[in-house]
């Protein structure tokens, strides 16, 4: 016992000693040493971040990724060119829209673009495009798939065609653009609350994956997604007229006039069976879609079509390896 109580006194004394020198440390534990930016992370940052306030992820980010699913990241060269064309493409034709003028794109454009690799599905087996997050956020997937050499983009035909070997970036990416920032947009000031009830019977919300794009028309609607509901209708509508050629939007009209289902309208009276037609819901919800861009946004969507086509066209000339200036 003599030596117990010797031993824990001398234990003491020492924990005394090594506490009376355990100064702290003036250097930091964890690495505090700026990650050194690549070129492209550089001319992100020229492009993106300093003019537009736009945080460009295409690295693999955890916290900014659903755990839902297995999904992977970019490849840099794939990520680089989508980012090249998304500034040219999406961007600056907004910019150009409104007489280069970058303030609205700065204020409504998302704060953050999210790059995904793969593609992502849901349960229901339908294809997930695009997010948007409380306006702040884009997420595009499938960026892997992009032909950097020779990018395909449809832009004539409006009814997709999927399994081909061909990706449509005009279909997987910048017509998911615009219907997303269209979201952003409607968040910020809502549409004519008329557009709601235009197609609001033939709506099928609950089995639209089964419409296909081609018979979409058939009931009013410009694409099998837009049958879901009506924000998605009006987005649908807006995104798909700005990135296709009027022939395109034509082409949806005569598809409608060709497929028209009597059964369809046969809960209308007869007057307006007769003055109600697939053809005359979609103009009439085109109209609210271009009333609503002129008269909240001062956006002219015809001139925006325009731009987006030419600039569109452009790409066949770009070299999606080499970062402009």
């Amino acid at each position: 016992m003599k030596y117990l109580k010797i031993l824990m006194l001398f234990v003491c004394s020492l924990a005394i000693v090594a506490c009376d020198n355990d100064e702290p440390s003036s250097e930091s534990i964890f690495d505090t040493t700026p990650r050194e930016r690549s070129v492209f992370e550089q001319w992100l940052m020229k492009h993106y971040t300093d003019p537009y306030n736009i945080d460009f992820i295409y690295r693999y980010v955890d916290s900014q990724t659903s755990q839902t699913y297995n999904v992977v990241p970019p490849y840099k060269d794939e990520a680089q060119a989508m980012a090249i064309l998304i500034k040219h493409i999406w961007i600056e034709s907004y910019v150009e829209v409104m007489d280069g003028d970058p303030t609205f794109i700065k204020t409504y454009a998302p704060r953050v673009f999210q790059l995904i690799g793969s593609k992502q599905y849901t349960g229901d087996g339908s294809e997930v495009l695009g997010t948007a997050e409380g306006g702040l956020k884009i997420t595009l997937f499938g960026v892997n798939h992009i032909n950097i050499d020779n990018p395909y983009m449809d832009v004539t035909s409006p009814f997709h065609i999927r399994n081909t070997k061909e990706y449509d970036l005009n279909y997987y990416i910048f017509k998911t653009l615009h219907h997303e920032f269209c979201h952003i947009l409607n968040q910020t000031a809502n549409y004519q609350e008329e557009f709601q009830t235009v197609s609001v019977e033939r709506q099928r919300s609950g089995d639209w994956v089964n419409v296909g794009d081609s018979l979409a028309p058939a009931y009013g609607f410009v694409s099998g997604y837009a049958s879901k509901e009506h924000r998605e209708d009006f987005a649908e509508i807006f995104s798909l007229y700005v990135t296709h050629t009027p022939e395109a939007w034509q082409t949806i009209l005569e598809q409608a006039k060709k497929l028209s289902k009597e059964e369809v309208y046969s809960s209308a009276t007869w007057w307006e069976q007769r003055s109600k037609t697939p053809v005359a819901d979609i103009e009439q919800k085109l109209k609210y879609v271009r009333d609503y861009f002129a008269d909240i946004w001062g956006i002219d969507i015809d001139k925006l079509r325009d731009i987006v086509l030419r600039r569109t066209a452009e790409v066949k000339d770009m070299d999606l390896r080499i970062l402009p200036d």
